[in-house]
């Protein structure tokens, strides 16, 4: 075994891995940003009207969808169900609704507080219980706002980072070196795999792919096999980053880049 590094492109044929450009811009990399940590409740009441707000973590239109849909059956007496949620890394989707407030006093001030926060694969639901005083357009939009920045509050933050999968076959002399040498760095990963060979999955940052070459080379003696696969976001707690177990899955049994 010696060193070979492939780039896995998804829906593609593996092909040698060269150096990986950084985009800028608008529609470039995004480094970071944030999503709330779980799921929250709060209530407030301003001039009779009770205002509950819920901050939600969403991974898909679809799952955003749904929590309405629920929230919708729970207070289907309320006089409003108002909402906005922001998906994906450069929130490719945004949707928000003023469900029959006055256009802009309510949806509006709720996406606002998301991106005030740097918020995506977040929602937040405000639903109104009028209490029969008018709050006139002005006092609609901060309490909606408030609402929304009460329940992104109790709901908690985390920071979610770009890291790419790495896949890489060792002999087994060379295991306690590397996982070293992974380690700290603090690099999260998989639980080994111990077949013919050690096969380990690792998540690296994005923008450190060569250092992980280089760090496997030398701990290895050029004895390695190292295959690059998808783009991952990962969410950070205490600036550890956590690997879910749904993104675990089976080491490839091949020695080709395709297997």
């Amino acid at each position: 075994m010696t060193l070979r590094i492939f780039r896995v492109i998804l829906g593609k044929k593996a092909e040698p891995a060269s150096g990986m450009s950084r985009a800028v811009g608008g529609g470039g990399f995004v480094e970071t940003y944030q999503t709330v940590g779980r799921q929250s409740e709060v209530e407030i009441v301003i001039k009779k009207s009770r205002f509950i707000g819920r901050a939600a973590p969403v991974a898909s239109e679809e799952e955003a969808v749904s929590f309405l849909e629920a929230i919708r059956r729970k207070h289907w007496d309320a006089t409003h169900n108002c909402y906005a949620y922001t998906i994906g890394p450069h929130s490719e989707i945004q949707r928000s609704s003023d469900d029959g407030e006055p256009a802009g006093t309510a949806g509006r001030p709720i996406l606002e507080v998301l991106h005030h926060m740097n918020l995506r694969d977040t929602l937040v639901v405000v639903t109104r219980y009028f209490g029969g005083v008018l709050l006139g357009a002005g006092g609609l939009v901060r309490a909606y706002g408030h609402a929304a920045s009460e329940a992104v509050r109790a709901a908690g933050l985390l920071s979610r980072r770009p890291y790419v999968r790495v896949r890489i076959r060792i002999p087994y002399p060379a295991f306690g070196k590397l996982d070293h040498r992974l380690a700290q760095r603090g690099w999260p990963r998989e639980e080994p795999v111990f077949a013919e060979d050690v096969r380990l999955t690792v998540y690296v940052p994005r923008g450190r792919e060569h250092e992980c070459q280089s760090v496997a080379a030398d701990a290895t003696g050029g004895q390695v096999d190292l295959r690059f696969e998808e783009e991952v976001w990962l969410d950070e707690v205490d600036g550890a980053a956590r690997v879910p177990s749904s993104l675990s899955g089976d080491f490839s049994g091949s020695n080709s880049p395709e297997g």
